[in-house]
Order: C-alpha cells, then sequence, then structure tokens
C-alpha cells in the first residue's frame, strides 16, 4: 500500500509539473495550445545540451552541478520560445480557438522536425547526478530519489506560482485581464504586456517539466506528445484556470490510476481513468472548482 500510495503522488506529481503551465495557458488565455508537448521537449533538450557542455568543458568534480543549473535554463529557454509563439501566431488568433489549435499544431510539428534535425530522431539519455540516485529506505519500501525530487520540484514550483498569481502585482494584472479584459483595458492594464508574459510563464512551465522527465527515462522529439492528453484532462477536471482545481486534478487522476494498473493491468487501467472522467464530466462539466463570475453565470 505504501509503494501504490507513494506512486500514486509520484505519477499526479508528474502531471501536475506538466499540467501547470497548461493551466495558465489555455485555463487562464483560453488557448489550446497543441505545441504545449513540445515546449515540453525544448526543456528536456535543454537539459541535455547542458549536460554536454558539462561533460566536455567542466571538470568531473563538477559535473553534478549540471543539473541544477539546467533546471533553471530550460524554464527560461521554453519561455523565450513561448514568446516568440505567442508574437508571431498566438496574438493574432485571440478569441478563435480552432485557428489557435491548428496554428499551434503546426508550431508543434516545426518543433518536432527542429528536433530531429539537430538531435537526430533516437531518443537520447540524460545521465542522473549522483545525489539523484538510489532512494530512500522506509519501512523497508525504496522511494527513489529523483521522484522525491520532482515531488519537491512540484511543491516548490506551484508554491512560487500561487504567490505569484495571489501576491504580486503584476499576478493581479494577469487574473484582471483574464476575468474581464475590456475593464483591465480602461484602467488602463497593457493586455499586450499581459498576454507576453502569462504566455511565458506558461510554456516556462513546461520547459520545467521537460527537465524533470530526463529524470525518468530516455527523451527524444515525440516526448512531450505522450503527455498532453493527460494533462488537458488534468486541467478540465480540476477546473479552467484554477490552480488548486489543477492540483486536486491532477492528484486524482494519478492516484486511480495507479490503482485501477494495479487491480488489473495497463491498459484497461487507463481505460477505467478515461471513462471514470467521462462520467465526471456529466455530473459536473465545470469540473472540480470553478470561478463565480457574471461571466460564466
Amino acid at each position: 500500500m505504501i509503494v501504490q500510495l507513494f506512486n500514486g503522488i509520484s505519477l499526479g506529481s508528474i502531471l501536475l509539473l506538466i499540467a501547470l503551465g497548461l493551466a495558465i495557458t489555455f485555463g487562464m488565455m483560453r488557448v489550446i495550445n497543441m505545441a504545449h508537448g513540445e515546449l515540453i521537449m525544448v526543456g528536456a533538450y535543454a537539459t541535455y545540451v547542458v549536460q554536454l557542455l558539462f561533460s566536455q568543458y567542466v571538470p568531473p568534480a563538477y559535473f553534478d552541478l549540471y543539473f541544477l543549473l539546467a533546471v533553471p535554463l530550460s524554464f527560461v529557454i521554453s519561455a523565450l520560445i513561448g514568446i516568440l509563439i505567442e508574437l508571431t501566431v498566438i496574438r493574432h488568433l485571440y478569441g478563435r480557438p480552432l485557428d489557435s489549435l491548428l496554428a499551434t499544431f503546426g508550431v508543434g510539428l516545426i518543433l518536432q522536425q527542429t528536433a530531429r534535425t539537430i538531435f537526430g530522431a533516437p531518443n537520447v539519455g540524460v545521465q542522473s547526478p549522483s545525489f539523484l540516485r538510489g532512494g530512500l529506505e522506509i519501512a523497508g519500501v525504496t522511494l527513489p530519489f529523483s521522484r522525491l525530487f520532482i515531488i519537491t520540484l512540484v511543491l516548490v514550483s506551484f508554491c512560487l506560482l500561487a504567490w505569484f498569481f495571489y501576491k504580486t502585482r503584476n499576478g493581479r494584472k494577469i487574473r484582471g485581464v483574464m476575468q474581464n479584459r475590456s475593464m483591465a483595458t480602461c484602467l488602463g492594464i497593457s493586455t499586450r504586456k499581459v498576454d507576453v508574459m502569462t504566455f511565458a510563464i506558461g510554456s516556462g512551465c513546461a520547459g520545467l517539466a521537460g527537465a524533470a522527465l530526463t529524470l525518468l527515462g530516455p527523451i527524444g522529439p515525440t516526448i512531450g506528445t505522450y503527455y498532453i492528453v493527460d494533462a488537458f484532462m488534468v486541467v478540465v477536471v480540476g477546473g479552467v484556470g484554477m490552480l488548486v482545481g489543477t492540483v486536486a486534478g491532477a492528484l486524482g487522476i494519478g492516484m486511480f490510476n495507479t490503482l485501477f494498473e494495479y487491480w488489473t493491468n495497463a491498459s484497461l487501467g487507463k481505460v477505467l481513468v478515461f471513462a471514470c472522467i467521462i462520467l465526471f464530466l456529466q455530473w459536473r462539466p465545470q469540473g472540480l472548482f470553478s470561478l463565480p463570475t457574471r461571466s460564466l453565470d
């Protein structure tokens, strides 16, 4: 039971880290960003490049420090690419969800082919730092350090996002623009700057997820596509635009997925999770949490 509980929390934390960026771009901005998985790939390859640079130009004694540098760097690189996507594509498609879906799908294909051109089609491995190898022994159960690190990274990322959106001036601007754009404009807020900043933060969170996924196995040009459907499910089940709902949705899906797979098998467990989500959305289409506003009424 301890192993299954830890596996559920671990899977939920990974889904949460992936869905945090989507909760911002899709939940707050109402932009269906099909290139979110490719931004995860960008963060993963950024970690891989930092590892190569450290292995060639840094003494072996300091090699383990590469990951501590790769985590914030993956956020920055993905955020910069997100800004480029917003300025060139997304800014012309606000209020046109189907067009944004098709456009970002094309952007995702471009990013995938670019990665294949630069790094090749086969998957590449990222060597975990020595301090993340092994595990913690508790009651005869080994909890991998890599999974514990991902859980810690998720907690820190979520706390920083919550502090930014609810305690800072720019965070309040973002929430104001996303709830009532015309009124925010009348109050003197530059909605264009807010849009760019919001999309950059969501893209940067995807890059963080990519850096974390390098601890779990090889990475390739399609690493993000394996998680994009689950990320959308987390955001919809938790409640569109609600960070607390994203946490609840990720942990709930992670726990149910682990338990169903333990009782049945991987394929049937996934089917049962999808069936439960469909039934839940039939009963509560707005998700676990929703924002009470007149526009939603």
